[in-house]
Protein backbone atom coordinates (compact mmCIF):
# COMPACT_ATOMS: atom_id res chain seq x y z
CA UNK A 1 0.00 0.00 0.00
CA UNK A 2 1.43 3.37 -1.06
CA UNK A 3 2.05 5.89 1.70
CA UNK A 4 -0.13 8.99 1.86
CA UNK A 5 1.49 12.30 1.05
CA UNK A 6 2.03 14.92 3.75
CA UNK A 7 3.72 18.28 3.33
CA UNK A 8 5.05 18.72 6.88
CA UNK A 9 5.92 16.82 10.03
CA UNK A 10 2.90 18.43 11.70
CA UNK A 11 0.52 16.80 9.22
CA UNK A 12 2.40 13.52 9.55
CA UNK A 13 2.09 13.56 13.35
CA UNK A 14 -1.62 14.33 13.06
CA UNK A 15 -2.13 11.21 10.94
CA UNK A 16 -1.08 8.96 13.83
CA UNK A 17 2.17 7.94 12.13
CA UNK A 18 4.46 5.76 14.27
CA UNK A 19 8.11 5.81 13.20
CA UNK A 20 10.04 2.53 12.93
CA UNK A 21 13.72 1.74 12.77
CA UNK A 22 15.06 -0.34 9.88
CA UNK A 23 15.04 -3.43 12.11
CA UNK A 24 11.46 -2.83 13.17
CA UNK A 25 10.34 -2.20 9.58
CA UNK A 26 11.90 -5.48 8.37
CA UNK A 27 10.50 -7.46 11.30
CA UNK A 28 7.04 -5.99 10.70
CA UNK A 29 7.17 -6.93 7.01
CA UNK A 30 8.23 -10.50 7.83
CA UNK A 31 5.48 -11.00 10.39
CA UNK A 32 2.87 -9.39 8.14
CA UNK A 33 3.68 -11.59 5.17
CA UNK A 34 3.82 -14.74 7.27
CA UNK A 35 0.48 -13.89 8.83
CA UNK A 36 -1.05 -13.49 5.36
CA UNK A 37 0.29 -16.85 4.22
CA UNK A 38 -0.83 -18.61 7.40
CA UNK A 39 -4.32 -17.18 6.88
CA UNK A 40 -4.35 -18.89 3.47
CA UNK A 41 -3.67 -22.26 5.09
CA UNK A 42 0.08 -22.56 4.58
CA UNK A 43 2.31 -24.09 7.26
CA UNK A 44 4.94 -22.14 9.18
CA UNK A 45 7.74 -23.64 7.06
CA UNK A 46 5.89 -22.81 3.85
CA UNK A 47 5.17 -19.28 5.05
CA UNK A 48 8.86 -18.70 5.78
CA UNK A 49 9.91 -20.18 2.43
CA UNK A 50 7.61 -17.73 0.62
CA UNK A 51 9.70 -14.89 2.05
CA UNK A 52 12.67 -15.99 -0.08
CA UNK A 53 11.17 -17.62 -3.18
CA UNK A 54 14.37 -17.69 -5.24
CA UNK A 55 16.68 -19.17 -2.61
CA UNK A 56 16.46 -22.84 -1.64
CA UNK A 57 17.77 -23.48 1.88
CA UNK A 58 17.12 -25.98 4.64
CA UNK A 59 14.09 -25.29 6.84
CA UNK A 60 16.19 -25.20 10.02
CA UNK A 61 18.51 -22.55 8.54
CA UNK A 62 15.56 -20.52 7.32
CA UNK A 63 13.93 -20.65 10.75
CA UNK A 64 17.15 -19.49 12.43
CA UNK A 65 17.50 -16.61 9.98
CA UNK A 66 13.90 -15.43 10.40
CA UNK A 67 14.17 -15.66 14.21
CA UNK A 68 17.42 -13.64 14.17
CA UNK A 69 15.87 -10.93 11.99
CA UNK A 70 12.76 -10.73 14.15
CA UNK A 71 15.06 -10.42 17.16
CA UNK A 72 16.73 -7.38 15.61
CA UNK A 73 20.09 -9.00 14.89
CA UNK A 74 22.63 -8.21 12.23
CA UNK A 75 23.50 -11.33 10.25
CA UNK A 76 26.58 -13.27 9.16
CA UNK A 77 25.77 -16.00 6.61
CA UNK A 78 28.74 -18.34 6.36
CA UNK A 79 29.42 -21.68 4.73
CA UNK A 80 30.93 -23.34 1.66
CA UNK A 81 31.13 -21.44 -1.59
CA UNK A 82 27.99 -21.55 -3.72
CA UNK A 83 25.37 -22.37 -1.09
CA UNK A 84 23.17 -19.34 -1.86
CA UNK A 85 24.46 -16.89 0.77
CA UNK A 86 24.69 -13.89 -1.54
CA UNK A 87 21.41 -14.78 -3.22
CA UNK A 88 19.69 -14.87 0.17
CA UNK A 89 21.19 -11.53 1.18
CA UNK A 90 19.87 -9.92 -2.00
CA UNK A 91 16.42 -11.43 -1.47
CA UNK A 92 16.25 -9.69 1.89
CA UNK A 93 16.34 -6.39 0.03
CA UNK A 94 13.44 -7.54 -2.14
CA UNK A 95 11.57 -8.27 1.08
CA UNK A 96 12.43 -4.96 2.75
CA UNK A 97 9.62 -2.30 2.73
CA UNK A 98 10.76 0.44 0.37
CA UNK A 99 8.52 3.49 0.89
CA UNK A 100 9.37 5.74 3.86
CA UNK A 101 8.73 9.25 5.09
CA UNK A 102 11.89 11.37 5.08
CA UNK A 103 12.88 14.96 5.81
CA UNK A 104 12.86 16.63 2.43
CA UNK A 105 16.42 17.50 1.40
CA UNK A 106 18.12 15.43 4.12
CA UNK A 107 21.36 13.86 2.82
CA UNK A 108 20.78 10.61 4.78
CA UNK A 109 16.96 10.39 4.52
CA UNK A 110 16.20 11.11 8.21
CA UNK A 111 12.76 10.17 9.55
CA UNK A 112 10.87 13.44 10.30
CA UNK A 113 10.16 12.16 13.82
CA UNK A 114 13.89 12.24 14.53
CA UNK A 115 13.60 16.03 14.24
CA UNK A 116 10.34 16.76 16.10
CA UNK A 117 9.67 13.83 18.46
CA UNK A 118 11.84 13.89 21.63
CA UNK A 119 11.22 10.21 22.40
CA UNK A 120 12.19 9.04 18.91
CA UNK A 121 15.11 11.49 18.82
CA UNK A 122 16.55 9.76 21.90
CA UNK A 123 16.37 6.43 20.06
CA UNK A 124 17.41 7.69 16.63
CA UNK A 125 18.91 11.21 16.56
CA UNK A 126 18.63 13.24 13.38
CA UNK A 127 21.72 14.06 11.38
CA UNK A 128 23.86 17.19 12.00
CA UNK A 129 22.57 18.66 8.75
CA UNK A 130 18.97 18.56 10.02
CA UNK A 131 20.03 19.81 13.47
CA UNK A 132 21.73 22.83 11.91
CA UNK A 133 18.88 23.37 9.48
CA UNK A 134 16.01 23.32 11.99
CA UNK A 135 17.69 24.07 15.33
CA UNK A 136 18.60 27.39 16.93
CA UNK A 137 22.22 28.50 16.32
CA UNK A 138 24.37 28.40 19.44
CA UNK A 139 21.96 26.17 21.37
CA UNK A 140 21.75 22.43 21.91
CA UNK A 141 19.28 20.79 19.60
CA UNK A 142 15.93 20.07 21.29
CA UNK A 143 13.16 18.42 19.23
CA UNK A 144 10.51 19.75 21.60
CA UNK A 145 11.39 23.29 20.46
CA UNK A 146 11.06 22.52 16.75
CA UNK A 147 7.96 23.71 14.92
CA UNK A 148 6.70 20.57 13.08
CA UNK A 149 5.00 22.72 10.46
CA UNK A 150 8.45 24.00 9.39
CA UNK A 151 9.86 20.51 8.74
CA UNK A 152 9.07 19.50 5.15
CA UNK A 153 8.24 15.84 4.51
CA UNK A 154 8.47 13.72 1.38
CA UNK A 155 7.71 10.11 0.56
CA UNK A 156 10.79 8.47 -0.89
CA UNK A 157 11.38 5.00 -2.26
CA UNK A 158 14.50 3.44 -0.83
CA UNK A 159 16.96 2.36 -3.52
CA UNK A 160 20.65 1.75 -3.98
CA UNK A 161 22.52 4.66 -2.47
CA UNK A 162 19.44 5.73 -0.49
CA UNK A 163 18.59 2.94 1.93
CA UNK A 164 20.59 0.19 0.26
CA UNK A 165 24.36 -0.13 0.07
CA UNK A 166 26.45 -3.04 -1.15
CA UNK A 167 30.07 -3.67 -0.26
CA UNK A 168 32.22 -6.32 -1.93
CA UNK A 169 34.89 -7.31 0.56
CA UNK A 170 38.45 -6.75 -0.61
CA UNK A 171 41.71 -5.28 0.66
CA UNK A 172 40.98 -2.11 -1.35
CA UNK A 173 37.83 -1.13 0.59
CA UNK A 174 39.20 1.58 2.87
CA UNK A 175 37.43 3.15 5.87
CA UNK A 176 36.49 6.22 3.78
CA UNK A 177 34.47 3.95 1.49
CA UNK A 178 32.24 3.17 4.46
CA UNK A 179 32.25 6.47 6.34
CA UNK A 180 32.11 8.89 3.42
CA UNK A 181 33.79 12.28 3.52
CA UNK A 182 33.03 15.93 4.13
CA UNK A 183 33.98 17.74 0.94
CA UNK A 184 35.86 20.76 2.28
CA UNK A 185 36.16 22.31 -1.17
CA UNK A 186 32.37 22.21 -1.56
CA UNK A 187 31.98 23.64 1.94
CA UNK A 188 34.29 26.53 1.07
CA UNK A 189 32.49 27.06 -2.24
CA UNK A 190 28.95 26.94 -0.82
CA UNK A 191 29.61 28.30 2.67
CA UNK A 192 26.70 26.21 3.94
CA UNK A 193 27.57 23.20 6.12
CA UNK A 194 23.95 22.03 6.00
CA UNK A 195 23.97 21.64 2.22
CA UNK A 196 23.62 18.00 1.15
CA UNK A 197 26.30 18.73 -1.45
CA UNK A 198 28.91 19.07 1.29
CA UNK A 199 28.51 15.53 2.61
CA UNK A 200 29.51 12.66 0.35
CA UNK A 201 27.87 9.73 2.15
CA UNK A 202 29.79 6.48 2.35
CA UNK A 203 28.21 3.04 2.24
CA UNK A 204 27.10 3.14 5.89
CA UNK A 205 25.19 6.39 5.48
CA UNK A 206 23.80 5.27 2.14
CA UNK A 207 22.32 2.29 3.97
CA UNK A 208 20.65 4.43 6.65
CA UNK A 209 17.05 3.25 7.27
CA UNK A 210 17.58 0.19 5.07
CA UNK A 211 20.01 -2.63 4.42
CA UNK A 212 23.79 -2.91 4.25
CA UNK A 213 24.91 -5.97 2.25
CA UNK A 214 28.57 -6.93 2.77
CA UNK A 215 29.81 -9.84 0.69
CA UNK A 216 32.97 -11.58 1.97
CA UNK A 217 33.21 -9.43 5.09
CA UNK A 218 36.41 -11.20 6.19
CA UNK A 219 38.24 -9.74 3.19
CA UNK A 220 37.79 -6.18 4.49
CA UNK A 221 40.93 -4.61 6.03
CA UNK A 222 40.96 -4.49 9.82
CA UNK A 223 40.53 -0.70 9.89
CA UNK A 224 37.47 -0.94 7.68
CA UNK A 225 36.04 -3.69 9.84
CA UNK A 226 36.48 -1.44 12.89
CA UNK A 227 34.46 1.31 11.19
CA UNK A 228 31.68 -1.19 10.56
CA UNK A 229 31.92 -2.34 14.16
CA UNK A 230 31.42 1.19 15.47
CA UNK A 231 28.35 1.62 13.31
CA UNK A 232 26.86 -1.65 14.57
CA UNK A 233 27.71 -0.87 18.20
CA UNK A 234 26.67 2.76 18.37
CA UNK A 235 24.52 3.35 15.27
CA UNK A 236 26.67 6.32 14.23
CA UNK A 237 29.29 7.17 11.60
CA UNK A 238 31.84 9.96 11.51
CA UNK A 239 32.70 10.90 7.91
CA UNK A 240 36.34 11.63 7.13
CA UNK A 241 37.35 15.29 7.59
CA UNK A 242 34.20 15.89 9.65
CA UNK A 243 33.78 16.73 13.33
CA UNK A 244 30.18 15.56 13.28
CA UNK A 245 28.66 12.13 13.69
CA UNK A 246 25.72 10.95 11.60
CA UNK A 247 23.07 8.33 12.41
CA UNK A 248 23.53 4.98 10.69
CA UNK A 249 20.50 2.84 11.45
CA UNK A 250 20.38 -0.18 9.18
CA UNK A 251 20.26 -3.97 9.15
CA UNK A 252 23.62 -5.47 8.17
CA UNK A 253 23.63 -8.72 6.20
CA UNK A 254 27.16 -10.07 5.75
CA UNK A 255 28.53 -13.23 4.16
CA UNK A 256 31.73 -15.24 4.42
CA UNK A 257 33.23 -18.42 3.07
CA UNK A 258 34.63 -20.82 5.63
CA UNK A 259 38.27 -20.06 4.84
CA UNK A 260 37.83 -16.34 5.64
CA UNK A 261 36.10 -16.69 9.01
CA UNK A 262 39.33 -16.27 10.99
CA UNK A 263 39.92 -12.94 9.23
CA UNK A 264 36.76 -11.43 10.71
CA UNK A 265 37.53 -9.16 13.66
CA UNK A 266 36.29 -10.99 16.78
CA UNK A 267 34.41 -8.00 18.27
CA UNK A 268 32.73 -7.49 14.88
CA UNK A 269 31.78 -11.16 14.68
CA UNK A 270 30.28 -10.87 18.17
CA UNK A 271 27.88 -8.24 16.80
CA UNK A 272 26.64 -10.60 14.09
CA UNK A 273 24.24 -13.50 14.46
CA UNK A 274 26.17 -16.36 12.84
CA UNK A 275 24.06 -18.62 10.59
CA UNK A 276 25.70 -21.58 8.87
CA UNK A 277 24.54 -22.38 5.35
CA UNK A 278 25.70 -25.81 4.22
CA UNK A 279 24.97 -27.58 0.97
CA UNK A 280 21.45 -28.94 0.87
CA UNK A 281 21.24 -32.66 1.58
CA UNK A 282 17.76 -33.22 0.17
CA UNK A 283 17.97 -34.21 -3.51
CA UNK A 284 14.58 -32.81 -4.50
CA UNK A 285 15.45 -29.44 -2.98
CA UNK A 286 18.68 -29.41 -4.95
CA UNK A 287 16.67 -30.25 -8.06
CA UNK A 288 14.36 -27.30 -7.34
CA UNK A 289 17.36 -24.94 -7.47
CA UNK A 290 17.29 -25.42 -11.24
CA UNK A 291 13.58 -24.62 -11.29
CA UNK A 292 13.82 -21.30 -9.47
CA UNK A 293 17.10 -20.12 -10.97
CA UNK A 294 16.74 -20.98 -14.65
CA UNK A 295 13.84 -19.75 -16.74
CA UNK A 296 11.86 -22.78 -17.93
CA UNK A 297 10.72 -22.49 -21.49
CA UNK A 298 13.21 -19.73 -22.31
CA UNK A 299 14.94 -22.15 -24.65
CA UNK A 300 13.48 -24.24 -27.43
CA UNK A 301 15.70 -27.16 -26.40
CA UNK A 302 14.19 -29.83 -24.17
CA UNK A 303 16.23 -31.02 -21.20
CA UNK A 304 14.89 -34.45 -20.20
CA UNK A 305 13.98 -34.65 -16.53
CA UNK A 306 16.24 -37.69 -16.23
CA UNK A 307 19.22 -35.50 -17.10
CA UNK A 308 18.02 -32.78 -14.73
CA UNK A 309 18.20 -35.25 -11.86
CA UNK A 310 21.47 -36.70 -13.16
CA UNK A 311 23.09 -33.26 -13.13
CA UNK A 312 22.15 -32.85 -9.48
CA UNK A 313 23.37 -36.35 -8.61
CA UNK A 314 26.77 -35.59 -10.19
CA UNK A 315 27.30 -32.50 -8.02
CA UNK A 316 25.96 -34.24 -4.90
CA UNK A 317 28.45 -37.09 -5.49
CA UNK A 318 31.26 -34.53 -5.72
CA UNK A 319 30.20 -32.98 -2.43
CA UNK A 320 30.32 -36.40 -0.80
CA UNK A 321 34.00 -36.67 -1.72
CA UNK A 322 34.87 -33.73 0.57
CA UNK A 323 37.88 -32.81 -1.57
CA UNK A 324 39.93 -30.44 0.58
CA UNK A 325 41.59 -28.47 -2.21
CA UNK A 326 40.80 -24.71 -2.25
CA UNK A 327 40.97 -24.54 -6.05
CA UNK A 328 38.19 -27.14 -6.24
CA UNK A 329 35.84 -25.61 -3.66
CA UNK A 330 33.51 -24.20 -6.35
CA UNK A 331 33.05 -27.53 -8.14
CA UNK A 332 30.35 -28.61 -5.69
CA UNK A 333 28.48 -25.30 -5.62
CA UNK A 334 24.87 -24.61 -6.53
CA UNK A 335 26.25 -22.59 -9.43
CA UNK A 336 27.75 -25.77 -10.87
CA UNK A 337 24.32 -27.44 -10.86
CA UNK A 338 22.96 -24.55 -12.91
CA UNK A 339 25.97 -24.54 -15.22
CA UNK A 340 25.53 -28.23 -16.08
CA UNK A 341 22.08 -27.51 -17.50
CA UNK A 342 22.98 -24.23 -19.22
CA UNK A 343 26.00 -25.76 -20.92
CA UNK A 344 24.16 -28.93 -21.89
CA UNK A 345 21.55 -26.77 -23.63
CA UNK A 346 24.33 -24.79 -25.31
CA UNK A 347 25.95 -27.95 -26.70
CA UNK A 348 22.52 -29.13 -27.90
CA UNK A 349 22.02 -25.81 -29.71
CA UNK A 350 25.43 -26.13 -31.35
CA UNK A 351 24.44 -29.61 -32.57
CA UNK A 352 21.01 -28.33 -33.67
CA UNK A 353 19.23 -30.75 -31.33
CA UNK A 354 15.60 -30.29 -30.30
CA UNK A 355 16.38 -32.07 -27.04
CA UNK A 356 19.60 -32.56 -25.12
CA UNK A 357 21.31 -35.75 -26.19
CA UNK A 358 23.42 -37.97 -23.97
CA UNK A 359 26.54 -36.60 -25.69
CA UNK A 360 25.55 -32.96 -25.17
CA UNK A 361 24.65 -33.66 -21.55
CA UNK A 362 28.01 -35.29 -20.80
CA UNK A 363 29.86 -32.42 -22.48
CA UNK A 364 27.82 -29.91 -20.50
CA UNK A 365 28.54 -31.60 -17.18
CA UNK A 366 32.22 -31.97 -18.00
CA UNK A 367 32.65 -28.32 -18.94
CA UNK A 368 30.58 -27.10 -15.98
CA UNK A 369 32.83 -28.94 -13.53
CA UNK A 370 36.04 -27.99 -15.33
CA UNK A 371 34.88 -24.39 -15.51
CA UNK A 372 34.62 -24.21 -11.71
CA UNK A 373 38.26 -25.13 -11.14
CA UNK A 374 40.17 -22.07 -9.97
CA UNK A 375 43.32 -21.68 -12.03
CA UNK A 376 46.22 -20.89 -9.66
CA UNK A 377 48.95 -22.17 -11.94
CA UNK A 378 49.35 -24.34 -15.02
CA UNK A 379 50.52 -27.50 -13.29
CA UNK A 380 48.05 -27.26 -10.41
CA UNK A 381 45.15 -26.68 -12.82
CA UNK A 382 46.10 -29.76 -14.84
CA UNK A 383 46.33 -31.87 -11.67
CA UNK A 384 42.93 -30.63 -10.48
CA UNK A 385 41.45 -31.21 -13.92
CA UNK A 386 42.68 -34.79 -13.72
CA UNK A 387 40.94 -35.21 -10.35
CA UNK A 388 37.67 -34.03 -11.85
CA UNK A 389 38.15 -36.18 -14.96
CA UNK A 390 38.65 -39.31 -12.86
CA UNK A 391 35.63 -38.39 -10.78
CA UNK A 392 33.46 -38.10 -13.90
CA UNK A 393 34.66 -41.44 -15.23
CA UNK A 394 33.47 -43.06 -12.03
CA UNK A 395 30.26 -41.09 -11.53
CA UNK A 396 28.76 -39.90 -14.81
CA UNK A 397 27.18 -43.21 -15.77
CA UNK A 398 26.02 -43.84 -12.21
CA UNK A 399 24.41 -40.40 -11.96
CA UNK A 400 22.47 -40.88 -15.20
CA UNK A 401 21.25 -44.28 -13.97
CA UNK A 402 20.17 -42.70 -10.68
CA UNK A 403 18.37 -39.95 -12.59
CA UNK A 404 16.55 -42.59 -14.63
CA UNK A 405 15.69 -44.61 -11.54
CA UNK A 406 14.17 -41.60 -9.78
CA UNK A 407 12.10 -40.88 -12.88
CA UNK A 408 10.99 -44.47 -13.47
CA UNK A 409 10.29 -45.26 -9.84
CA UNK A 410 8.12 -42.16 -9.48
CA UNK A 411 6.07 -43.45 -12.39
CA UNK A 412 6.16 -47.00 -10.95
CA UNK A 413 4.64 -45.92 -7.66
CA UNK A 414 2.30 -43.23 -8.98
CA UNK A 415 0.88 -44.91 -12.08
CA UNK A 416 1.58 -48.65 -11.74
CA UNK A 417 0.60 -48.98 -8.08
CA UNK A 418 4.07 -50.47 -7.44
CA UNK A 419 3.14 -53.57 -9.46
CA UNK A 420 6.34 -55.39 -10.40
CA UNK A 421 4.65 -57.54 -13.06
CA UNK A 422 3.17 -54.48 -14.83
CA UNK A 423 6.53 -52.70 -14.66
CA UNK A 424 8.41 -55.67 -16.11
CA UNK A 425 5.92 -56.04 -18.96
CA UNK A 426 6.12 -52.33 -19.83
CA UNK A 427 9.92 -52.35 -19.59
CA UNK A 428 10.12 -55.23 -22.13
CA UNK A 429 7.88 -53.34 -24.53
CA UNK A 430 10.23 -50.32 -24.37
CA UNK A 431 13.08 -52.33 -25.92
CA UNK A 432 12.11 -50.98 -29.33
CA UNK A 433 12.72 -47.43 -28.14
CA UNK A 434 9.07 -46.44 -28.40
CA UNK A 435 6.21 -46.25 -25.92
CA UNK A 436 3.48 -48.82 -26.67
CA UNK A 437 -0.07 -47.65 -27.34
CA UNK A 438 -2.79 -48.50 -24.85
CA UNK A 439 -2.86 -49.59 -21.20
CA UNK A 440 0.23 -48.77 -19.18
CA UNK A 441 1.89 -47.40 -22.30
CA UNK A 442 -0.66 -44.60 -22.39
CA UNK A 443 -0.10 -44.03 -18.66
CA UNK A 444 3.64 -43.69 -19.30
CA UNK A 445 2.97 -41.30 -22.17
CA UNK A 446 0.81 -39.08 -19.93
CA UNK A 447 3.43 -39.20 -17.19
CA UNK A 448 6.22 -38.14 -19.57
CA UNK A 449 4.19 -35.22 -20.86
CA UNK A 450 3.46 -34.10 -17.29
CA UNK A 451 7.16 -34.17 -16.41
CA UNK A 452 8.81 -32.71 -19.49
CA UNK A 453 8.87 -29.18 -20.87
CA UNK A 454 9.21 -28.66 -24.58
CA UNK A 455 8.08 -26.04 -27.06
CA UNK A 456 7.50 -26.00 -30.77
CA UNK A 457 5.74 -28.24 -33.32
CA UNK A 458 5.48 -31.98 -32.60
CA UNK A 459 6.85 -31.33 -29.11
CA UNK A 460 4.74 -34.01 -27.42
CA UNK A 461 5.86 -36.76 -29.77
CA UNK A 462 9.48 -35.64 -29.52
CA UNK A 463 9.35 -35.58 -25.72
CA UNK A 464 7.90 -39.08 -25.50
CA UNK A 465 10.34 -40.41 -28.09
CA UNK A 466 13.34 -38.84 -26.33
CA UNK A 467 12.49 -40.23 -22.91
CA UNK A 468 11.71 -43.65 -24.38
CA UNK A 469 15.12 -43.76 -26.05
CA UNK A 470 16.84 -42.93 -22.75
CA UNK A 471 14.84 -45.61 -20.97
CA UNK A 472 15.72 -48.12 -23.69
CA UNK A 473 19.41 -47.65 -22.87
CA UNK A 474 18.89 -48.63 -19.23
CA UNK A 475 19.36 -52.16 -17.98
CA UNK A 476 17.75 -52.23 -14.54
CA UNK A 477 14.12 -51.16 -14.15
CA UNK A 478 13.84 -52.37 -10.57
CA UNK A 479 12.47 -50.12 -7.82
CA UNK A 480 13.32 -50.88 -4.23
CA UNK A 481 10.93 -49.59 -1.62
Amino acid sequence: MALKTFSSAKELMGSGYKPRTAREALAGEILGRMKDHRAKGYSIDESMAFLFPRTIIESEVLESLVAALLGGSHILLFGPSGTGKTSLAKELWTLFPKEVYAVKGCPVQDDPMSVVDPDYYRRVPCCPSCESRFGTPGMDFDPSNIDPSKVPVSVIRLKEGYGLARVQGSSEVFPDNLTGVYNLHKLEELGDPTSPLVLEPGKLLQANRGLLLVDEVGKLPLGTQNVLLQALQEGIVTPAKSRETFPAGFVAITTSNLRDLDAINEPLNDRLSNIYMDYIKDHLKNRSIIEVSLSPGSKNVMVPEIYMHAAVFVVEAWRDLSVDIPELSEVGSNRTILDTISRSVAFAEIADEVSVSRESFEKGVRDALYGRIRARGGDSFLRNEEIVREFLLGNMELSIERGFRMYWCTFFRRELDSSVSRAEKLARSLSSGTVPVGGDGDALRRFILSMERMRGPNSEEQAVSKVASIMNSMKDFGCRE
